[in-house]
């Protein structure tokens, strides 16, 4: 007989922490199960052992470090490389410890390959899978760890690692579409104002030089233009200390770092959500997107056996926005108090009218989990036609802009070549 320490949820969305002593831990959690608790984690206590023992396992040659730069977080690649990984290895039957020492052994050098040893030696040393994954949060986030002990209780690691590697893969072929949409027109500003910025530092003086000689009386547009050039090249304002185009090349990281700066308190975060969902164009992308996230998150952790509340709560705070999340924590409220899901989701207005009559339905039906997963599939859909939309708008707008930029230089510096040549066909000069 022995002793298992297990976290577990009451009927009430409580977490409760306890001991039972049982032979296996399948017998551990139907004991637990039948004090009306639901098991979130189960694992045998460890006994201590003896001297001797304790000098044979010092005497095992400790593994050598996997090397590499391991700074920063690790790559969502690379994670959703090693979780299909995993879960194809655990569908053919290896077992666990195995199964990450091979794919520990094929990583190559670095975070990944670090965190992995130390998984490895943890679930050797008795642990479980998700308590060893927690220990990593630079790699295992609170929704990896939770699915993963979920799949542990209920003996279906295999399926739940499956829909991990799904859902991860969803998520991030998302997140890439929206990426490269992006570089296209980053590409072009930022070649733009590269060519701008050559033009005022370099051609525009050379202008100036030119009607100078000539004593044109200049137009309002040409010394707006020739002031701006003098700002960016700098140098000919004494009192200007750095040139123009310092700022314009600082100007993308300081915005940059103010944003992430902003975000990092909660009033921020919170204002700069609010303000993204109400942006024209992007703001329609930014909650499509949001929803598509949360749901596929809340239907796969309710489909792996997560309860509905943790699910929620972990799905809250990782939805990634602050209005999304207030509105999800009221949810979790009113289902803790036994009223429905749709209600106060459909009073935060943060979703379409179809989204919320969808999961009605599914909670009416008892398949929730399916109808969230099937709104996340026709909202991928719909991010992928709104990003589509959206770069082929961007593109004649952004023609538009710098059509407009191009027309102006060259009417700037070319009024005053006009009135320069009908001053020597008059004879003037």
């Amino acid at each position: 007989m022995a002793t298992f320490t297990y976290e577990a949820l009451d009927q009430a969305g409580k977490p409760r922490k306890g001991t039972v002593d049982a032979s296996t831990s399948e017998e551990a959690i139907q004991r637990i199960k039948a004090q009306s608790l639901f098991p979130t984690a189960v694992r045998e206590q460890k006994v201590k052992k003896s001297a001797v023992a304790g000098e044979a396992v010092s005497a095992k040659p400790k593994r050598k470090g996997g090397g590499g730069i391991s700074i920063g977080r690790v790559s969502q690649k690379q994670l959703t490389a090693f979780t299909r990984q995993l879960s194809t290895l655990q569908d053919a039957g290896l077992p666990l410890l195995r199964s990450l020492q091979i794919l520990e052994g094929q990583m190559k050098p670095g975070k990944m390959k670090n965190v992995l040893m130390g998984v490895c030696e943890d679930v050797e040393g008795g642990s479980a899978l998700s308590e060893a994954m927690s220990k990593h949060p630079a790699a295992f986030d609170h929704l990896y760890c939770k699915m993963v002990a979920a799949g542990e209780v209920g003996g279906v690691l295999d399926v739940i690692l499956q829909r991990l590697a799904e859902f991860m893969e969803k998520s991030q072929r998302l997140r890439r579409k929206i990426r490269g949409a992006m570089v296209y027109p980053l590409v072009v500003v930022t070649v733009a104002v590269a060519i701008l910025t050559f033009i005022m530092v370099f051609i525009i003086p050379k202008f100036e030089e030119i009607f100078r000689d000539f004593g044109v009386k200049l137009p309002g547009i040409t010394l707006f233009l020739i002031n701006t050039s003098r700002w960016v090249a700098g140098g000919s304002n004494p009192d200007q200390v750095i040139p123009g185009w310092v700022y314009i090349c600082a100007a993308p990281f300081l915005i940059w770092g103010g944003f992430k700066l902003i975000r990092k308190a909660g009033p921020g975060r919170a204002a700069t959500d609010y303000i993204f969902l109400w942006i024209p164009i992007f703001g329609k992308l930014i909650k499509k997107t949001t929803v598509a996230r949360f749901t596929r998150t809340l239907g796969t952790l309710i489909s792996a056996g997560v309860p509905i509340l943790e699910a929620i709560t972990i799905t809250a705070q990782t939805s990634g926005n602050y209005v999304y999340e207030k509105a999800l924590t009221k949810v979790h409220d009113s289902i803790r108090e036994g009223e429905s899901f749709a209600d106060p989701l459909r009073e935060s207005k943060t979703c379409d009218a179809i989204v919320v009559n969808m999961i009605d339905v599914g909670e009416e039906t008892g398949e929730l989990d399916a109808m969230l997963l099937k709104i996340a599939d026709n909202y991928d859909e719909e991010v992928d036609v709104a990003v589509a939309s959206l770069v082929s708008l961007l593109e004649p707008m952004m023609v538009l802009v710098l059509g407009g930029i191009v027309g102006t230089i060259v009417v700037a510096m070319f009024m005053p070549m006009v009135a320069m040549i009908e001053s020597l066909q008059n004879g003037k000069v």
